[in-house]
């Protein structure tokens, strides 16, 4: 029976023994660098999968930070913007309660001009409150354009007041918000929409009385830009049965651009008021009534009424308001030519109809200011749960567990010491130490 025998030198176990050493303190070395600086992944050799999810969850949290700060930049400019409607509300109402003192009939047309002059100030407070820019040097109002001053006027020439931005709202999205306001739908007037008129009477004298109701719009649709004059012709008395008839005319001009009503000469009537006791008040109503027999086409898609005597020559004006700052302007001028207090009524009346509506809709606009801010505090909120997220896939790819990693630590240490101390043992096995 044939028995292998084989050697093994010296030289093999200090080898194998030094090229263990050298494993351990690799590794402990390893561990030492993942405790210093808390993650299981140092380079990307260490975990490329784990390596690769922290850098996808470390790119989307800076897109989300990034995100951020422009989504606080949109959020002060809405800020600014929504308390800018909060000073133009509280202006209007100072404005509006100047229009009703000035209705007082005790006021002389003096103390009617000084409230007008009150009156203006406060007008030019309003426009420069829209055209308030943000502390980029932005208006607050410019809506989808970038006009450096949004509202121009007022200018002589139609219209009084131009909006130099382009109307319209940006959309939000999952991590925006608009970053201006729609200026032209809080302070610009749409006929068809809003059906804002100054009505102005001419003067008539302190023995007799004129005065108009509001105007109001019965068919949107019908509503164009025009204008109106409505004259008053002459008074017929018939003494024996105690009753006056007159008659009344009115002429539309257009705005640029769009067609005649009536063709041309572009006017309606004599249009003959029914019979009514002299000397008395008669209520006459200018309805459009197209398509109702008998047909009377008047002020397309808008109804007026008038109270009071009227005389040949009185002269009645419809004009549209294109902008709140109009309404402003047409009350001071208005109250401040006011010669008695039938003018002053018909003034008074008119600009707090207008005013109102005008400030429904600043209000309105406010409030779009409102939801956009509780937007941005949702997606504030959501972002912050999507960091959550993010940084709990980041630490779990590559953040250490330091109680596992102490513990890793501690056994390779412990390992890499029984090592050391069994290579000093099995150093002196040597031939030539047994020998000596």
């Amino acid at each position: 029976m044939a028995v292998n025998l084989s050697r093994l030198a010296s030289a093999n176990t200090y080898d194998n023994a030094l090229s263990n050493l050298s494993k351990r303190q690799t590794a402990l070395s390893n561990l030492q660098e993942n405790l210093t600086s808390g993650k299981k992944v140092v380079r990307a050799s260490d975990d490329p999968t784990g390596a690769a999810q922290a850098e996808r969850a470390l790119t989307r949290l800076a897109r989300i930070a990034t995100d951020q700060r422009a989504l606080e930049a949109q959020r002060n400019t809405i800020a600014n913007a929504e308390s800018t409607l909060g000073d133009v509300v509280d202006a209007l109402q100072q404005f509006r309660e100047l229009v009703v003192s000035a209705g007082n009939g005790s006021h002389t047309a003096a103390e009617r001009k000084t409230i007008a002059d009150q009156l203006q100030g406060l007008r030019e407070q309003i426009l420069g409150y829209a055209n308030r820019k943000d502390t980029n040097g932005q208006p607050l109002f410019g809506a989808l354009a970038s006009a450096a001053q949004p509202f121009t006027g007022p200018s002589a020439a139609a219209p009084d007041y131009t909006y130099n931005g382009l109307p319209g709202q940006s959309s939000t999205s999952e991590t925006a918000i608009a970053s201006t306001l729609d200026g032209e739908s809080a302070f610009m007037h749409q006929t068809s929409r809003d059906g804002v008129y100054n009505v102005t009477t001419s003067t008539i004298p302190t023995n007799r009385a004129l005065t108009t109701g509001n105007v109001t719009v019965t068919d949107a649709a019908r509503v164009t830009r025009a204008s109106y004059q409505i004259t008053f012709g002459a008074v017929v008395n018939d003494p024996i049965t105690g009753t006056s008839t007159t008659e009344f005319t009115i002429v539309e001009t257009n705005a640029a651009g769009d067609p005649p009503t009536w063709g041309v000469p572009n006017q309606i009537g004599p249009i003959p008021v029914p019979s009514y006791t002299t000397g008395k008040p008669v209520t006459i109503k200018i309805e459009d009534t197209a398509g109702v027999p008998p047909t009377l086409v008047a002020m397309p898609g808008l109804s007026l009424t008038i109270t009071g005597t009227p005389a040949a020559g009185d002269v009645i004006t419809v004009d549209p308001n294109p902008s709140i700052f109009s309404v402003m302007d047409d009350a001071i001028r208005d109250i401040g030519s006011a010669a008695n207090a039938n003018a002053a009524t018909q003034a008074v009346s008119q600009a707090i109809f207008n005013l109102d509506i005008g400030m429904n809709r600043v209000s309105a606009i406010r409030g779009q200011a409102g939801d956009l801010l509780n937007r941005a505090d949702r997606i504030t909120s959501n972002q912050e749960s999507k960091s959550i997220q993010l940084e709990a896939d980041r630490s779990r790819a590559e953040d250490l567990d330091m109680i596992k990693g102490i513990a890793d630590f501690q056994n390779q240490q412990t390992g890499y010491q029984a090592a050391l101390q069994s290579y000093a043992q099995v150093q002196k096995l040597s031939l030539f130490n047994y020998i000596s």
